[in-house]
């Protein structure tokens, strides 16, 4: 399938199957950080004092990672709320979906690959480093990232 004939219903498809990896990893930062504090909150003070601050410092930093890892998803949850996903024309911009010479490219946030219909769509954020060099290309135009030349063929 060509950019030129992704379907509106893609693009929704495409934001579907976004939002609910971002839900699934907000479930699991929620559980992760419940499970933390459980676990510090069960954990006594034992007579080895040493010990037991190692411990609540190591609870701590993995209660910090989960909360880092829940902002994380928050934050990819508002960028694809926002997110429009109406058939445009060039340049690329979020929310497009571009069609390059080495596959499809679904600029929203960092999901990885999607298959949608049979197609896999490669999904990343505006912000990572390819995403920021496909801004603003229009179809005929080639950028060289890692090596490769990518050349846009349609932008929708």
């Amino acid at each position: 399938m060509s950019a030129n004939t992704v379907s509106q219903a893609t693009k929704i498809a495409l934001l579907d199957a976004c939002k609910a990896y971002v839900d699934q990893r907000t479930a699991n930062a929620l559980q992760a950080i419940a499970s933390a504090s459980d676990a510090a909150a069960d954990d006594t003070k034992s007579s080895a004092g040493d010990k037991f601050e190692t411990t609540r410092e190591m609870m701590q930093q993995e209660l910090n990672r989960h909360q880092q890892l829940l902002t994380d998803a928050q934050r990819m949850a508002k960028v694809l709320a926002d997110l429009d996903v109406r058939i445009h024309t060039e340049p690329v911009k979020l929310g497009s979906v571009v069609e390059t010479n080495h596959g499809m490219f679904f600029i929203a946030v960092s999901v990885g690959q999607l298959q949608i219909d049979g197609t896999t769509y490669r999904v990343i954020s505006s912000a990572s480093p390819l995403g920021q060099r496909l801004i603003g290309l229009n179809a005929g135009e080639a950028i060289t990232f890692n090596g490769t030349a990518y050349r846009v063929t349609h932008v929708c």
